[in-house]
């Protein structure tokens, strides 16, 4: 369990950074890593103070009380790991949704959203899912499955994107300008890492379980570590063949963006599902996703970095799947409709997805709009030309033009103006969907 917890903070750092950075502009690319790593600083220890308590003690159907294991107070030692475990799973959720956000959002603003919506939002729906006490909303009285997250991460962070994306606006020149990823390198180094943390993030999630024995935790384990695998590979095949049938090309691109929905799709289904259903899901989420990240070009909301479109619509597959490939073997022990066992398992699946969509959304446009209208959400148009890299932090990612590379010292050493960076951007096409 240390090392599956390991693993999944390995996910939102370097790992997350890693992917969303390669897909920022050079502009904007040291904010996108520090979103993620501030994400954690300030999510892991409110996790300590306040977020064990309401997700994992006794409450009314959507969140538990605060104050009784405040600061872990009673929480005994042997506990910690499955505290820590659960923590990262906190600090990536709120990591995740900074990808929609990408070079227009104020850091100050971040800042102070990230502890509001965790407290909010999302130990609430740890507590609603994970927490899964008799009276838990999701877990408890709908009875939805979900192994290790599709509602309370991926769903939740991809309503959280898409609700900040429309208070914040689109990036100026968006769509008619291309605002291609900068360093597909780096992202494909994430996308990596991420397929390696993901097997602390789905196995790891065992260790809640009750009643096991040696043998059952064996099979388990090994059911989830392959449904994992067999998914990701499967969604890299899905997306590639959609992306050939729509522009010709297999991109890097696409497949790094395969691999995390593959993922995602399979986080709630892991071990609820048989090595069939694991890899019909991967498959079904690699295309379904390949086609939804253009929908922001055809609705007109700017997600620059697909967290609508991935994880989003990732997770809301992957846990209604649940009603159709499930089976009574797996986790839930429940038939899935393709095996026999109706569609009441089907209609506690989409009943789990409506209940996350619709508190997540309506709590962070409550949030977002209360930091709008006072320090606001936004950096003015001038900052977001220069670069966010330059205005919040000093610095920029590569020594190229301004001789920043080093920090906002070697930029004062040198005496060199700060310039706006050159647009190279050539307008959208549905090639260029996904940058």
């Amino acid at each position: 369990m240390l090392v599956a917890t390991a693993f999944v903070m390995m996910m939102t750092v370097p790992a997350l950074a890693l992917f969303y950075g390669g897909m920022s502009r050079s502009k904007s690319v040291l904010n996108m890593m520090m979103m993620s790593f501030v994400a954690a600083a300030i999510v892991g220890p409110l996790y300590v103070l306040v977020g064990w308590s309401i997700g994992w003690s006794e409450g009314n159907p959507i969140f538990g009380n605060p104050f009784d294991q405040f600061l872990l107070e009673g929480v005994t030692t042997d506990a910690y790991v499955g505290m820590a475990f659960q923590m990262t799973f906190a600090v990536i959720t709120a990591a995740l949704i900074s990808g929609a956000l990408e070079g227009r959002m104020k850091f100050s603003a971040w800042v102070l959203f990230v502890p509001i919506w965790a407290v909010l939002v999302y130990f609430p729906m740890a507590y609603m899912v994970f927490g899964c006490q008799d009276n838990s909303l999701i877990c408890g009285q709908i009875g939805a499955q979900d192994y290790a997250g599709g509602t309370a991460v991926h769903i939740n962070a991809g309503i959280a994107a898409l609700v900040l994306v429309l208070l914040l606006g689109k990036r100026r020149g968006w769509p008619k300008e291309t605002m291609r990823p900068h360093n597909l390198t780096l992202t494909m180094l994430g996308a990596g890492l991420l397929w390696m943390g993901w097997y602390g993030f789905n196995v790891g999630s065992i260790v809640f379980a009750d009643g096991y024995d040696e043998a059952q935790f064996l099979s388990e384990t090994g059911r989830t570590f392959a449904n994992t695998t067999l998914a990701a590979m499967t969604a890299i095949l899905g997306w590639l063949l959609i992306e050939r049938m729509i522009s010709g090309k297999a991109t890097t691109l696409g497949a790094a963006s395969g691999i995390v929905a593959g993922l995602v799709a399979i986080t709630p289904a892991a071990g609820a599902v048989d090595i069939g259903g694991a890899m019909a899901i991967g498959v079904i989420a690699g295309g379904v996703c390949a086609v939804a990240v253009g929908w922001k070009y055809k609705l007109g909301y700017d997600d620059s970095l697909d967290v609508v479109g991935v994880h989003l619509v990732g997770g809301v597959i992957g846990t209604v799947l649940i009603g159709l490939f499930s089976t009574a073997d797996g986790a839930g022990g429940v038939d899935g409709l393709f095996y026999g066992g109706g569609v009441d398992s089907l209609v506690d699946q989409v009943l789990g997805v409506l209940v996350a969509v619709v508190y997540v959304g309506v709590l962070t446009l409550v949030i977002g709009l209360a930091i709008k209208f006072t320090i606001g959400l936004r950096v003015d148009d001038e900052d977001e030309a220069t670069g966010i890299d330059l205005v919040a932090h000093g610095e920029s990612a590569y020594d190229l033009h301004t001789g920043l590379g080093g920090g906002v010292s070697s930029g004062l050493a040198s005496n060199a103006p700060i310039k706006p960076e050159a647009s190279t951007r050539a307008p959208s096409t549905t090639k260029e969907n996904h940058a």
